[in-house]
């Protein structure tokens, strides 16, 4: 699915540890080791005021523009609700450049293969971004983006470099992977073996931080924990700044079970609650930040995939209510509901209490809020929850009126083994073409 930012490049340029140098008088200097770069400590600038950024670029030829840049940070802001500070913003500027530095290379290199997007392609896929992304349809979201700063063009613009890159690597990266079905077999036998064990799905944003960086890239790690904290979207924020691969899918590491992770990261994640964020938790090369999607039993049903039959009964309170007055009123509410012996009797006593009865029969558990969850799980067909609200939105009651409990899980089919490992082994060979695209890259900065 098409997100509102592509993957990101580097939040920072790595840094690479000078050779420190070994002359001695009268003696040539020693040669910097192969693959290091030999920059001396004290560095001194000529010629350049190196807090000066100017936000346009061309890029073998192809220009992106400063409004290319603000319609892009504009999708970003707006995914996180607006809530996002000056200085933020400034960040943020720098890394759209970058990404669109990279979608601009990754379009040329696609049209250098003759690898064709139509626009009827780039149009199948806005829409189908307006529906399942928006939940709108073409014209109402072309309204939204202009409303948000950004436009249809600059959407379609990513849409382009996202299915240009990918139609490229399916035809000069795919082809050449290579998975045995024994490597499939081993791991769906590991998978067998750990029946029942607890298996996490997290969400991860990577940042790498050379030593002499290393206090520099803390600080922008905490800010980012405490921008997600304020409501921040973690998964816009893990493409425009994670450094792992798996910033082209908002940082989503898929289901993994502890023992896969660093012990550092894995002490972290077996605190976490579903939705709770831990870091920045310092790794070997840098820092860490993760968020707990969901947990789940391995090749376990999860029972909130069963689908309930409910009936939701509410009272509201007058204008003026006090709370005292609330508390009393739910109380007798959720006693008369208790009385009800089934669904078949809710009505009779809701019209008796004034009370408004809505029957919903495919509900999934898991779309519950958590509190709710737990709650309704354990009841029996004919039980009610306990009341919740408040006093501006009344007291409601839930009441089981029948559960479909989900199949056995049986896991991933051996297919879906085959295709996550193909997908992992593509996704490292284009992070490496990429890089190579870059590194060929002439850049001029206006």
């Amino acid at each position: 699915m098409l997100g509102l930012a592509l993957a990101a490049s580097a939040l920072l340029p790595t840094t690479i540890a000078g050779a420190q140098d070994t002359a001695v008088p009268d003696e040539t200097p020693a040669a910097a080791p192969q693959g290091e770069l030999n920059i001396p400590q004290d560095v001194q600038l000529f010629g350049t005021n190196p807090d000066l950024r100017r936000a346009t670029a061309i890029i073998n030829g192809d220009v992106i523009t400063g409004t290319d840049i603000d319609q892009r940070l504009a999708l970003i802001v707006a995914a996180n609700g607006g809530k996002v500070s000056d200085e933020e913003k400034q960040r943020l500027r720098l890394q759209v450049l970058r990404n669109l530095i990279d979608e601009t290379l990754q379009i040329q290199e696609a049209k250098a293969n003759k690898v064709d997007v139509s626009d009827d392609d780039i149009n199948q896929s806005y829409g189908r971004v307006a529906a399942q992304n928006f939940h709108q349809d073409v014209t109402a979201l072309d309204a939204y983006l202009a409303k948000v700063g950004s436009s249809p063009a600059s959407l379609k613009r990513q849409i382009r470099g996202e299915l240009a890159w990918q139609g490229l690597l399916r035809r000069n990266i795919a082809p050449f992977i290579n998975v045995s079905g024994d490597e499939v077999k081993e791991i769906l036998e590991r998978m067998k073996a750990a029946k029942g064990t607890d298996e996490y799905r997290i969400g991860e944003i990577y940042l790498a931080a050379a030593p002499e960086a290393r206090e520099q890239v803390a600080a922008t790690a905490q800010q980012i924990v405490d921008q997600i904290k304020k409501g921040g979207s973690f998964v816009a924020y893990a493409r425009q700044y994670s450094q792992a691969s798996t910033a082209a899918v908002g940082g989503d590491l898929g289901w993994i079970r502890l023992a896969q992770l660093p012990q550092q990261l894995a002490d972290a994640a077996k605190q976490l609650d579903r939705g709770q964020l831990v870091g920045p938790v310092e790794v070997p090369g840098g820092f860490d930040i993760l968020y707990l999607i969901d947990k789940r039993q391995v090749l376990t049903s999860d029972p909130r995939d069963a689908v309930l039959s409910l009936k939701q009964v509410s009272i509201n309170f007058p204008a003026g209510t006090t709370e005292a007055d609330a508390t009393k009123q739910a109380g007798a509410f959720a006693q008369a509901m208790h009385q009800a012996h089934g669904c078949g009797q809710v009505d009779a006593i809701a019209a008796g209490l004034g009370a408004q009865v809505v029957e919903n029969d495919q509900v999934k558990a898991r779309d519950l809020p958590g509190p709710l969850q737990s709650s309704v799980l354990t009841l029996s067909v004919g039980e009610a929850s306990p009341p919740f609200g408040s006093i501006k939105d009344g007291v409601r009651v839930l009441m089981l009126c029948g559960r479909d409990d989900p199949a056995a899980n049986n896991g991933p089919s051996y297919d879906d083994v085959m295709s996550q490992l193909q997908d992992d082994r593509v996704n490292k060979r284009a992070q490496a073409y990429l890089r190579d695209l870059r590194r060929d890259a002439v850049i001029e900065y206006n």
